[in-house]
């Protein structure tokens, strides 16, 4: 099996969980190979051979972040441009998010699988980005393997809640 996370994140936290997640989805599945990587690596040649693609970003404004939610996320930050594409935080480079990088997503092969997941507050109002995502993943022609997931921040910039690594890895595991 190839499963790849493609992540897009603001603060690390996204990138935190994908992490997780890919850990998860290794130990129940060592034969797998397994990727993670940020949404501005995660070109055709990465996500075309994958047999579970599994997404995630950051919830802004109760959904999938947008072109100017993440530059406000970046100023709210102080981030300026610089090293590692397709996360932000200190001396990174926003690279493109999520909505982009469906637009050029390819089919899968046939029988693919997807996954979705986010990051967001614990607020009644604070929405997800998750479901945005499973959207796009079915309308991609990928069968979901699970409900979208969303984990938890503590404030806008996080860190997670405790426990939330640990859940992003068992969640991992059980798309395996």
């Amino acid at each position: 099996m190839q499963a790849v996370i493609v992540y897009e994140s603001v603060y690390g936290n996204t990138r935190t969980v994908a992490e997780a997640i890919a850990e998860g989805l290794r130990g129940a599945r060592p034969d797998a190979v397994v990727r993670c990587v940020p949404v501005a690596g995660a070109g055709p040649e990465v996500t075309g051979r994958a047999d579970l693609l599994v997404v995630g970003g950051p919830t802004h404004v109760y959904g999938m972040s947008s072109g100017p939610t993440r530059r406000m996320a970046r100023l709210a930050a102080g981030t300026p441009a610089g090293n590692e594409p397709g996360t932000h935080g200190p001396g990174s480079d926003p690279g493109p998010g999520l909505r982009t990088w469906f637009r050029s997503l390819p089919e899968p092969r046939p029988g693919a699988r997807g996954a979705a997941f986010d990051t967001r507050a614990d607020m009644l109002i604070s929405g997800g980005a998750a479901h945005g995502i499973a959207r796009r993943l079915t309308h991609h022609h990928y069968d979901l393997v699970a409900a979208p997931e969303g984990f938890v921040v503590e404030s806008t910039g996080g860190p997670l809640r405790p426990g939330e690594r640990e859940r992003a890895a068992a969640w991992g595991a059980s798309l395996a």
